[in-house]
């Protein structure tokens, strides 16, 4: 009797599930689908101006987490997205059944990367548990750094950081500064406060000065002592989620919207009416409220002295 070896059975419907699994999820869930990062806008907001071909090396699997060209066709995680799929997927695993994948092609940069070409061989590499691929690197410099953990919304928000810093002279005062908001409006709001701060120091100071000088002088006497004093009541612990930055303008909002009962106040005496008597007790409350203020749009005003 002569015994046939059957084939293994393909990945690819294994793959699918999960993907189908995973949107319906996130349907329920109201959540945002988990996209592959598409390489053109990544360049265009971190301003990609160099590539340097590297050569053949192995790469981690799990560092690939955009594509030039096939976001559409791959999730996040390389599951596929469409039927169609299915055969060129099968061609791939019955070529190499071991993962002896041949070099796929991939832009790196920070130490993440994008598919040029191998995206099928990304797949089915993800399915069978192997951790590093061989590939060929073109690596791409850019102005300003790949975040941590990147979706598209964090490397917007890096790009808005990055001009901020640029644009408020804070990058050459304060080079080592970070502010961080977890919506990308923040930036530009925060721009608006600055330059009503230079306003007022030249008012002050009868001369012109410089963005630096007007950056630094609004980081030291008026950003961190507001930022220090919201550490000090530990605001972050009842505003879950929200990061220093927005609970710096919340508290400048805050104090806008009880000027015309308790008149002026410091930035910081409006941290300390933030804080709930009881945190514990009005913790619920709290959420309530910066659920509805993340959905409501920060104040603008270009006349309010900080």
């Amino acid at each position: 009797m002569t015994w046939r070896r059957l084939p293994l059975p393909s990945t690819f419907e294994k793959a699918r599930r999960r993907e189908a699994y995973r949107r319906f999820a996130r349907v329920v869930t109201g959540e945002e689908t988990e996209e592959l990062l598409p390489l053109d806008e990544v360049q265009r907001r971190l301003r990609a101006f160099e590539q340097t071909y590297v050569g053949v090396k192995p790469i981690p699997v799990d560092r690939i987490v955009g594509t030039s060209d096939r976001s559409a066709d791959f999730d996040r995680d390389f599951l596929p997205r469409d039927p169609r799929l299915r055969d060129r997927w099968r061609r791939v695993e019955k070529a190499y059944p071991e993962g002896a994948f041949p070099p796929i092609a991939v832009y790196e940069l920070d130490g993440t990367y994008f598919v040029i070409d191998g995206h099928h061989r990304v797949g089915v590499a993800k399915q069978i548990g192997v951790e590093f691929i061989d590939a060929e690197i073109t690596r791409l410099q850019a102005r300003y750094k790949m975040p941590e953990d990147a979706d598209i919304g964090k490397v917007i928000l890096a790009e808005q950081e990055q001009l901020f810093m640029d644009e408020t002279g804070l990058k050459k005062a304060r080079p080592d500064a970070r502010i961080v908001f977890t919506q990308p409006m923040g930036y530009p709001e925060l721009l608006e406060l600055i330059k009503t701060h230079g306003y007022h120091v030249m008012i002050d100071r009868k001369e012109v000065v410089t963005l630096e000088e007007i950056a630094d002088d609004w980081y030291e006497w008026i950003y961190m002592p507001t930022i220090e004093a919201i550490r000090a009541e530990r605001l972050t612990e009842v505003f879950e989620g929200w990061t220093e930055a927005d609970l710096f303008l919340w508290v400048w909002q805050r104090r806008r919207a009880l000027f015309p009962e308790l008149g002026g106040m410091t930035l910081q005496e409006a941290v300390r009416l933030a804080r709930p008597p009881d945190g514990k007790a009005l913790k619920s409350k709290a959420k309530r409220t910066v659920s509805r203020l993340k959905g409501a749009a920060q104040p603008r005003t270009k006349h309010s002295r900080d």
